[in-house]
């Protein structure tokens, strides 16, 4: 159903050196560049993360309640990308660890990116 998020930035190029390397640890890849937006792709058929300056020229911000959540493969993975994450910038929002939510129980580590917006990596076995 979801096509692509978009996360918002002021700075491009700082935001694309973020992801770049976030990314790639999960085997994520640019996959379209054009002018002020980003598309990283996954496995074929999963749906784009990208990074974009607004396209009202307007300042880009993080909206409360908002989050895009990242899958990963294991609790370890969960634990190795959101240490990553922080290793290249990211402020801590909360760590891996199991949690448990109106009876969904899952793995995640939250962080926000140099932007400020909301992520978290999320593992649900």
């Amino acid at each position: 159903m979801i096509a692509y998020t978009l996360v918002g930035t002021n700075d491009l190029e700082k935001s694309t050196a973020f992801y770049d390397a976030l990314l790639a640890e999960i085997g994520g890849k640019q996959a379209v560049a054009v002018d002020r937006v980003i598309l990283y792709a996954g496995a074929e058929g999963t749906p784009f993360f990208g990074i974009a300056q607004p396209a009202n020229g307007q300042p880009a911000n993080v909206g409360n309640g908002s989050m895009v959540s990242l899958g990963a493969k294991s609790p370890e993975e969960v634990d190795r990308l959101h240490a990553k994450a922080l290793d290249l910038g990211a402020s801590d929002e909360g760590a891996p660890g199991p949690r448990t939510n109106q009876g969904l129980n899952f793995y995640a580590g939250y962080f926000r990116d140099p932007d400020g917006n909301k992520l978290n990596f999320f593992y649900m076995g």
